[in-house]
């Protein structure tokens, strides 16, 4: 797309249809536009991915392109006061700041954290690597090891690349298990599937059943046949004891990719020692559960077992991982219909992927020493990178699409240092909770204004589409693209000049397995089906040998972690996050339409639980951990285990500075000022931020003993 493109007269009255990108659902939208207004939204009944489903989110796109508090043009901060800037005198200063403090400190002062929209961008996502490549700092960081980190590792591991990860075949499975994941909320994540709902009942309307194991009773739990609560952090005792049944009873049944696989004896021999009636106290499901389990799973005709969120967000999310591939690939389930399979994209970032490759440990944070991975440092180092004096230390940031105060651990160490950071700048439209500290501000057109393709989802979905969104409102002349920003950046750092997101786009499609090209996918405009998930092993395998490795040694050496969990003392109090269908990133809490209704931001606890406390449904209650406390009113629900209490995620926007309007009228508090940074899966580096050990206090109650 060209600047003179983007600066059109506005769109003419009629229909639109683009994918929306607000989350990994991707669902299709029609969109109505009379009078250069946008009156209607509604879900692409043609799309042949998502078939018309639309969630909350989608249905307003369009808010968030007349949200009156995005920025459009680049600020600068002086104090506390916001000045507006021309481009090429913000780009100008922010890349004489960003040498200056390089040229003092060294090229690795300056740390880049990339946040989740990122990958929801594709302008940002095929161009931002080019000016941190010309940056030249090893210190990056993103979302992912606050996240998704242990799937990576664990596809790496096993396959040899961190996108090789195993999507369930949800349309044609007779029987799902699912762990730590609620798709009701997510509509999929890892696993790109529009409608879950639908999908979910589908496969007990075909005679299947579905499964599933959470401390809490999810919304996908009214779909489910079965729900079993578990103590979080201990998941994959529960896979390694359905494993052992399976070895046992002689259920294993790995099929055509017995001769492809390494490790299945090593994989025996480990599981046998965690029998159900080993694992039953510290995971909380009775042996006789987990008997079931595990011989209805080997015994469906076709199963496959998914794990997210709640699985990758702890102490053994790498374990989990890695655990549910081998569930799968033991019964036959990997890499065939109805079990864990591998999407073919359009766009395949895998295309010119090289064999054995290695994607972790090649270099260590300063001040703990913990790993990256495939390029990035655990963001649970960042606060003390920036805090803990001496040579190496992180002097300035950039923030592309993040909001690291509210989304990292102990967040409110990591906004007490970026208060004293020499320098940062933020590639945002807002000015958020993080963005508030920055020097600078450069604001990307976002949303209806701008192209898009779903680089990353296409991965990761549950059947094979491609789609091209173009934009549907022109931007302003003050206004640039994210693309635009980054080129910027780019080539005042090296002085070259790089393809254009459409360029690379065009030869990706070109080269790609389906060998499209954007023209042949705008002529297409509700999308193009490509039909479902196909077996692709051994072709698709990047491991130096073209093998699956079963048992890699990483994971064979946590497991001596993990066995000590079997006679550890459990915390009396835990706390959980939970996602919310009408929530995805924080800047999201600044839609009108999204937060009405009561309020979300609230401390789920069991009965048993409140009962013990003395504290009483809508009371202020006080939640500490071992680094922050937070204050957030009480919500009294049988859906909780006791011993577990949970806080949604991306809310605390009351602090100073933020100029989001409807967002600080619902402020809330920072799940993420609770999170401890020294709680991490020592195996990925990723945070453990599910399983916190906290203490509640109810605050009225409190003051009314000490009255009397």
């Amino acid at each position: 797309m060209t600047l003179s493109q983007a600066t059109a007269v506005q769109p003419a009255d009629g229909l639109y249809f683009r994918a929306c990108n607000l989350c990994e659902a991707i669902c299709g939208l029609q969109l109505t536009v009379k009078g250069g207004v946008v009156t209607d939204v509604r879900g692409d009944v043609n799309d042949p991915l998502s078939h018309g489903h639309i969630c909350p989110k989608g249905a307003v796109i369009a808010d968030i392109h007349t949200d009156p508090d995005r920025l459009k043009v680049p600020m600068r901060r002086d104090g506390e006061t916001w000045t507006e800037l021309g481009w090429d005198e913000a780009l100008d200063h922010v890349v004489a700041r960003l040498r200056e403090v390089q040229a003092k400190y060294g090229p690795d002062s300056v740390a880049v954290y990339q946040g989740n929209p990122s990958v929801h961008n594709s302008g940002t996502l095929l161009s931002a690597g080019g000016f941190v490549r010309a940056l030249g700092s090893r210190s990056r960081y993103s979302a992912t090891s606050m996240d998704q980190l242990p799937h990576h590792f664990a596809a790496a591991e096993m396959f040899g690349h961190p996108l090789m990860l195993p999507i369930p075949d949800i349309d044609r499975t007779d029987y799902f298990l699912m762990l730590g994941a609620n798709p009701l909320a997510s509509n999929g994540s890892i696993m790109t599937a529009p409608g879950m709902r639908g999908r979910l009942k589908a496969v007990r309307e075909r005679g299947g059943k579905v499964v599933l194991i959470d401390p809490r009773r999810t919304e996908s739990a009214e779909v489910a046949d079965e729900h079993h609560f578990i103590r979080p952090g201990s998941d994959a005792l529960l896979l390694l004891a359905l494993l052992n049944v399976i070895f046992a009873e002689q259920l294993d049944q790995p099929g055509r990719l017995a001769e492809l696989t390494d490790g299945l004896a090593e994989l025996r021999r480990v599981a046998a020692g965690f029998t159900p009636e080993k694992v039953a106290r510290a995971t909380g499901v009775d042996a006789a559960t987990l008997q079931r389990l595990a011989r209805e799973f080997a015994a469906a005709p076709r199963a496959v077992a998914y794990g997210r969120i709640g699985l990758s967000l702890q102490a053994f999310g790498g374990l989990c991982q890695w655990l549910l591939n081998v569930l799968n690939l033991v019964t036959g389930n990997l890499d065939r219909e109805g079990g864990a399979m591998w999407p073919l994209p359009a766009f395949d970032l895998l295309g010119r992927a090289k064999k054995g490759q290695t994607y972790h440990h090649r270099f260590f944070s300063r001040v703990r020493g913990l790993p990256e991975f495939d390029g990035e440092l655990p963001v649970a180092a960042l606060a003390e990178e920036f805090l803990t004096p001496g040579e190496g230390q992180l002097r300035a940031f950039v923030t592309v699409a993040g909001n690291p105060v509210l989304s990292t651990p102990d967040g409110d160490k990591l906004d007490a240092a970026l208060a004293d950071a020499e320098f940062m700048v933020s590639i945002d439209p807002y000015l958020n909770a993080t963005t508030r500290r920055a020097d600078v501000i450069l604001p990307p057109a976002v949303g209806l204004e701008t192209q898009h393709y779903d680089v990353v989802f296409h991965h990761f979905a549950v059947r094979n589409t491609a789609r091209i969104s173009d934009p549907i409102f022109p931007i302003g002349e003050h206004q640039r693209f994210d693309f635009q920003i980054f080129e910027g950046l780019r080539q005042r750092l090296s002085g070259e000049t790089g393809s254009t997101p459409d360029e690379r786009l065009e030869l990706g499609l070109q080269h790609g397995p389906r060998r499209t090209s954007l023209a042949a996918l705008r002529a297409a405009p509700h999308g193009t089906d490509y039909g479902p998930m196909m077996p692709c092993l051994p072709e698709r395998l990047l491991t130096a040998e073209g093998r699956i490795n079963a048992a890699p040694a990483p994971m064979l050496a946590d497991l001596v972690r993990l066995e000590a969990v079997l006679s550890a003392e459990v915390p009396d109090l835990v706390l959980i996050g939970r996602r919310q269908l009408r929530s995805n990133n924080s800047w999201m809490h600044n839609v009108p339409r999204l937060m009405r209704g009561p309020e979300r931001c609230t401390l789920m606890l069991n009965a048993v639980d409140a009962a013990r406390l003395n504290i009483r449904g809508g009371q202020s209650v006080e939640v500490r951990s071992r680094v922050g406390t937070v204050t957030v009113p009480a919500e009294i629900t049988d859906a909780l285990m006791p011993g577990v209490v949970s806080l949604p995620h991306g809310f605390g926007h009351g602090k100073a500075g933020v100029r989001l309007g409807v967002a600080a009228a619902h402020a809330g508090a920072s799940a993420n000022d609770l999170t401890d940074p020294a709680l991490l899966d020592e195996l990925t580096g990723n945070t453990a931020a599910s399983g916190v050990p906290v203490t509640l206090r109810g605050l009225e109650a409190a003051q009314e003993s000490a009255a009397d």
